[in-house]
Formats: C-alpha cells, sequence, structure tokens
C-alpha cells in the first residue's frame, strides 16, 4: 500500500483508507474479519464520525480491533464532530464533549485527527480555537482537519486557529467531479455541478490533503455506478481497464481518484472483505493520462 503525508502534518498514511460508518451493522466477529483484511491489505488509516449510529459504529470498532490485538500505535483514528439532530454546532462545549464521547467509545486515550464534521453556519473561529487548544494541550486530539467546507470557510477558520488544517473531506469520484469541471470550464459557460471555489488548487496550494468520501457514488447516495444499467459507456471503459491491469473495475474508478497529483487519500465504505482486498489494489495502479481523460469523459464531461 501507498503512503502519503497527510496535510502538513508529520503523519503517513495509507493512501486508502476505511470509512467506518456502516461498521454498526456488523456483529464484532464479522467487523474483526473487516479491519484484519483491511490491514492486511496495508491500510492504517480509519475514520470515524459521532453521528455514525450515534456512536454505534466507533463501539463497534474499538470491540472488533481489540480482538485483533493490534497495537494502538500502528492505528491512525480519524473521527468527526459537529452534526447534532438540529443542524449544525461548532461551540466549544460541543466540540470538547463530542471529542470526550469519541474517546469513550473508540476506548483510547487521543484522536490522531479531529474533523468538523461539514460547515456550521454559527460557527465563531475563536471558539473552535479556544477548544483545539485545550484538546491540544490535554493530549485527546494530535491533529485537526475539516469537511466539506470551501476555501473562504476555511480561510475565516485560519483567522483563529493555530492549528494547521491538515484534511478537508470532500465527495468526490467519476461520477462526482465539480471540483474538476469548473476548472475546465474556467471562462465558458459552466456544465459542472455547482461551483466549489476552487477547492482542489487551493487544497493543493494549501498543502491541505482531500479525503475523497463515496468515491464510487453518482448523484447523492443515489447509488454505485460500478455495474449500473444507467452507466454503461462508463462501465465498459471500467471493465476494459480492469482487464488490462488484471483488477476489478472499481479498483481503476479508484485509482483515477488516485492518480491525481494532488495525493487524495480514498475512504472506502465497504463492510465487505472480498471487496475491500479488491479495492485496494488500486494503490499499484497507474492510469495514463489517456485513461484519465478518457474516463472523465465516459463519466459523462465534456471538456471545452
Amino acid at each position: 500500500m501507498k503512503q502519503i503525508q497527510l496535510g502538513q502534518s508529520n503523519l503517513k498514511v495509507s493512501d486508502i483508507a476505511l470509512g467506518c460508518m456502516r461498521m454498526s451493522n456488523l456483529e464484532i466477529s464479522e467487523a474483526a474479519k473487516v479491519l484484519d483484511a483491511s490491514i492486511a491489505g496495508g491500510i492504517n488509516f480509519f475514520d470515524h464520525a459521532d453521528i455514525y449510529d450515534g456512536g454505534e459504529s466507533e463501539v463497534v470498532f474499538s470491540k472488533a480491533i481489540k480482538e485483533l490485538n493490534v497495537s494502538r500505535e500502528n492505528l491512525i483514528l480519524q473521527s468527526k464532530c459537529g452534526i447534532t439532530k438540529q443542524g449544525f454546532n461548532f461551540s466549544k462545549g460541543h466540540i470538547v464533549d463530542s471529542v470526550d464521547g469519541i474517546l469513550k467509545r473508540l476506548d483510547t486515550d487521543y484522536l490522531d485527527l479531529l474533523v468538523l464534521h461539514r460547515p456550521d453556519a454559527l460557527m465563531e473561529p475563536e471558539e473552535i480555537a479556544s477548544a483545539f487548544n485545550e484538546l491540544e494541550k490535554n493530549g485527546k486530539v494530535r491533529q485537526f482537519g475539516v469537511s466539506n467546507q470551501n476555501p473562504q470557510q476555511i480561510e475565516l477558520l485560519k483567522t483563529a486557529i493555530e492549528q494547521p488544517l491538515v484534511v478537508n473531506q470532500l465527495q468526490f469520484g467519476l461520477k462526482h467531479t465539480g471540483m474538476l469541471d469548473e476548472g475546465f470550464n474556467v471562462n465558458n459557460i459552466y456544465q459542472g455541478e455547482q461551483p466549489s471555489a476552487g477547492l482542489l488548487e487551493y487544497s493543493r496550494r494549501e498543502k491541505m490533503t482531500i479525503q475523497a468520501w463515496s468515491p464510487l457514488q453518482y448523484g447523492y447516495f443515489e447509488g454505485v455506478f460500478i455495474g449500473h444499467e444507467k452507466f454503461p459507456e462508463l462501465n465498459a471503459a471500467l471493465d476494459k481497464l480492469a482487464n488490462k491491469y488484471e483488477v476489478s473495475s472499481s479498483a481503476i474508478a479508484i485509482a483515477w481518484i488516485l492518480r491525481h497529483p494532488a495525493k487524495m487519500q480514498v475512504l472506502l465504505g465497504s463492510m465487505n472483505v472480498s471487496r475491500i482486498e479488491s479495492m485496494i489494489k488500486a494503490t499499484d495502479v497507474y492510469l495514463t493520462h489517456e485513461e484519465w481523460y478518457e474516463l472523465y469523459k465516459v463519466a459523462g464531461n465534456i471538456l471545452p
């Protein structure tokens, strides 16, 4: 498994990580098999959030990892907070209390990374800075990041916080290419999704690692595009490259993300051992320029 440096941190992480949102659907023994296969394949990074089944996914993870007797020092654990039943909450009290709950459920003394889960319109940068400082000082959180935030929201946070923001977690994949589309269509009629305000270029400039979530989804959780009858041309192209590189079509779709020079980290959402073992082979596939652009076009995108 290839490793990348996570943002401006000193963390070396697998370029493919496991997102644990659905882990609460598994028995402890099943979750242990998923984690064992992931670790055996080179994954050292595991993504959580306190909103995932009300924290139950974190509980299942902690119990399953104990069964494997894996050293905490060999794991990089990330969790997110800020989403509530009413909306979003980035107040200091909520952030600090959320981390305490996360640490208890994960049965660990610290998080390698805490991510603010989506933007809070009512956020006060100074209040967030105070929460980050307290959590860092107490040794509860070592690095910080955000999710689904645009450059101006990040710049607003940076007016107060002292720590570098090392990641931005964003949906990205062959059927969710807004960050690319607007770059291709500078000074043209915009053909893609809602503008992302130069997120891709901003992230590279600011040395923030983009964590690509739902890499195989189309729409907003409408489904997986791999093998879907709605996308015959895309799947034919994926299958052709899968045969060439002797991997699965899903691995090719993930390799397409990893091929971008932004050095993104892909978050897998599967809880199926064989699919995980299949998809992590993407780390060894290096698509050519021609192959990368062909997939972009057959996914339904138009180059100017």
